[in-house]
């Protein structure tokens, strides 16, 4: 089974300092080992990007551009890219009218609407609550600390 690695498992995995770092490692070993593939979406890398540069004080990681780069390129070496297929547009509109989504939560759809051009049903997450409402499309949120 092929898992779309959600951002904030992305970011923890990047930082070695945060708490949850081990929880992420733990799950990414444990999902290799059984076989699974883990793969992100441009939308993660674009997601990244903003943590990683936006100023700690602001919820970020306070990371220069350079560095940002840096890690962009330690998760696109150990989780492979997804195209960005120009249907996925068509389903994030689809996904976004039919779920009534609003505000931020329109990141995830997009998320959601690479997942079903791709055919993946499992997201890895530790927002698995706002992956809830796509059930009836097939999606299953995965908390790390659940693998």
């Amino acid at each position: 089974m092929i898992y779309l690695v959600d951002t904030n498992v992305l970011l923890r995995f990047a930082d070695r300092t945060h708490p949850l770092h081990s929880t992420v490692r733990n799950a990414v070993r444990k999902l290799r080992r059984n076989g699974h593939q883990l793969q992100i979406a441009p939308q993660n890398c674009v997601e990244f990007w903003n943590v990683a540069t936006r100023p700690a004080a602001k919820n970020g990681l306070g990371l220069t551009p350079v560095d940002a780069d840096r890690l962009l390129h330690l998760v696109e070496r150990i989780f492979p890219l997804l195209s960005d297929a120009p249907t996925i547009y068509s389903e994030w509109r689809r996904l976004v009218v039919s779920f009534s989504v609003s505000g931020v939560q329109v990141h995830d759809t997009r998320l959601v609407a690479a997942m079903k051009v791709n055919e993946m049903t499992h997201i890895l997450t530790f927002n698995t609550k706002d992956f809830i409402r796509y059930s009836s499309e097939g999606i299953v949120a995965v908390d790390p600390a659940n693998v």
